[in-house]
């Protein structure tokens, strides 16, 4: 905007002087009214001219009745020649008064100078911009390897990030306070020997709130905070990398003591000798700079390196070792009780109804990172602000759940009559068998309304967080998984495309319990497949097999094993409890969702002895 005001100004002030060279030019005939030469000799025959005013070519004539005229005459002759030629007595022409004027200044720079004078200013003028665009491009080509990182300190940021703005994760935290005391008092380690850290790697999951601990530190220790993306580094010239690299620490050591955090450091710390670019590429030199860096802190200087990836099997070795990043702390996914307090705290803002509990609403979030959860929250709040509600209740939170884990529902996707009865059954087979057997995890909701890509969906949640799975469990979601399959063939004697995710869920999950997880009877406990991810060819190129022909027509005939004893485990029941799942899909058909509460009360009398006990705590 200031650019175009700018530009604006300039054009308005050529503009003015343009126009005042032309109105040089002009004479002050504006009133006169044009006649022709030969009306001009009849007037100085009949003796009613009193003046007139010769500029070069232009005639002004004015008469005795003080009216003005203007007029043109030939520029081969003189004005008397013309009026003679004209008929204009000798004696008329004496006693008339006739004014001789030379060419005006403007008239003479118009059609003199600016000939010679224009040209040159439009050459003067190209050159002038030319030069500021040259100096344009050396000011960025100078600033290209400087560092772009953002710093943040106690005059820019307006609100502080502590420890409290981060719920959850308390080891981590213990983890950090160690940092925190450094920064603020690092004489007392140096006065007995104790040696700096150097980094800080903090290691998680997607959305575990890396960045935001670490933001947190910096606002503890009350220190600046430079904040650097790691494909910030690596540009397409050569050695931009490695300059930036220098610039950033050279600035954070005159900021000491503070804290330099890289995110995403993988994009720059990768293994080095396994790419395409061999020794000399930019990604490599941009490393080799930062691991130099991070070697050549003096023992006194209170700069700690922090940096975060949810990929440490990719780093480089060299950055892992003590010396470079002496800390590595694992931020794990939220338990029910970190959930809880991170629901809080995106809930502290937001006009929440009484009856809300967000205790219940993170049991039902199991495996939701900080970053889902804050989701949640919001697409609460947006569900509650689109139906022109006050407060966000409990029913929004719920179906924000759904919305996050599955999609928004697709409503304008209605099914026809008998489309829908299979969706029914299919859905009734999945939450009938997870009903039954006791190592399921318990149905929170059934429902054949669309939502994402699925025609419907079962919605099954642990009681509790699971660390650990056992052969059974996985046996379990198996055939919970094959449910619907097993449904749509005992009723419909057919199946649809209905269950190809099923199917797909279900043969990955198999194939892990032979080649990942060891747990077939007959191959025994054996690991298949070098699963080492090459660097730049790809995860499925990288993948390399281990074991021979014979051992893989094995692992297939254990995983088809596997499949098959699930589908009979899921058709057995389906069978035998045929009118359960008739009732099921009966009231979907009808009612198209039924909750936890109705499903608990609707399958109370096949519910098997230990999820009875469950149920009753």
């Amino acid at each position: 905007m200031k650019k175009f005001i700018k530009n604006l100004i300039i054009a308005s002030l050529i503009f003015l002087v343009i126009a005042g060279v032309l109105s040089l030019t002009l004479d002050d005939d504006g009133d006169a009214s044009a006649v022709t030469l030969s009306k001009v000799a009849e007037q100085i025959n009949a003796g009613t001219v009193e003046k007139i005013e010769v500029t070069e070519n232009k005639l002004l004539v004015i008469l005795k009745d003080g009216t003005r005229e203007a007029a043109t005459k030939e520029p081969e002759s003189s004005f008397s020649e013309s009026m003679t030629n004209l008929g204009v007595s000798a004696e008329a022409l004496r006693t008339l008064n006739i004014e001789v004027k030379g060419p005006s200044g403007g008239s003479v720079f118009v059609s003199s100078i600016l000939p010679f004078l224009l040209p040159f200013l439009l050459i003067a003028g190209f050159i002038y911009f030319l030069m500021r665009q040259v100096a344009g491009t050396n000011s960025r080509a100078m600033s290209f390897g400087q560092s772009q990182a953002q710093l943040s300190d106690n005059a820019t940021v307006k609100q502080k990030i502590t420890f409290e703005d981060v719920a959850g994760a308390q080891e981590a935290k213990e983890e950090l306070k160690e940092i925190i005391e450094f920064l603020r008092y690092p004489q007392k380690f140096l006065n007995i020997g104790a040696r700096i850290p150097r980094g800080v790697l903090l290691l998680g999951p997607p959305g575990t709130g890396k960045t935001l601990l670490a933001r947190a530190v910096a606002g503890e220790a009350n220190v600046p905070f430079f904040h650097m993306s790691g494909s910030e580094f690596v540009e397409m010239f050569v050695g931009v990398g490695a300059a930036r690299t220098r610039d950033l620490f050279r600035k954070a050591k005159k900021h000491a003591p503070c804290i330099v955090f890289i995110d995403e450091i993988d994009a720059v710390g990768r293994q080095r000798g396994a790419g395409l670019g061999g020794s000399h590429d930019e990604r490599e030199q941009t490393l080799n700079q930062i691991l130099v860096e991070m070697d050549g802190f003096d023992t006194d200087m209170s700069v700690i390196v922090m940096a975060a990836t949810n990929r440490p099997d990719v780093l480089d070795p060299a950055l892992l070792r003590p010396g470079r990043f002496d800390r590595q702390i694992i931020i794990e996914q939220p338990d029910i009780k970190d959930r809880e307090a991170i629901l809080t705290v995106h809930a502290k803002n937001k006009p929440i109804a009484r009856g809300v509990r967000l205790r219940q609403i993170a049991e039902r979030t199991p495996g939701f990172s900080g970053a889902d959860l804050a989701n949640l929250v919001n697409e609460a709040a947006i569900l509650a602000a689109r139906r022109n509600k006050t407060q966000v209740d409990q029913m929004e939170f719920t179906e924000a759940i759904e919305k996050v884990m599955l999609g928004p529902e697709r409503k304008s996707h209605i099914l026809s009559k008998k489309e829908k009865e299979i969706a029914a059954y299919h859905e009734a087979g999945h939450a009938l068998v997870a009903t039954v057997l006791p190592d399921a995890d318990p149905v929170h909701k059934v429902s054949v309304i669309s939502r994402g890509r699925a025609a419907g969906y079962t919605l099954k949640l642990p009681v509790e967080d699971k660390h650990l799975h056992s052969k059974n469990e996985f046996l379990a979601d198996l055939a919970v998984s094959l449910g619907g399959y097993a449904s749509e063939q005992l009723v419909f004697s057919e199946l649809t495309t209905g269950a190809s995710n099923d199917l797909q869920i279900a043969t990955n999950l198999a194939r892990k319990l032979v080649m990942v997880f060891g747990m077939s009877d007959k191959l025994g406990p054996v690991t298949f497949g070098d699963r080492h991810e090459m660097i730049f060819l790809g995860k499925e190129i990288g993948e390399q097999r281990n074991y021979s022909e014979k051992v893989a027509i094995k692992i297939d005939e254990e995983i088809f094993r596997f499949l098959n004893e699930a589908r009979k485990k899921a058709t057995e029941i389906c069978k035998k409890y045929r009118s359960k799942l008739d009732e099921i899909a009966q009231i979907l058909v009808k009612r198209e969702t039924i909750e936890q509460d109705e499903f608990n009360q609707l399958v109370a009398d096949i519910l098997p002895p230990e999820k009875q006990k469950k149920q009753n705590k």
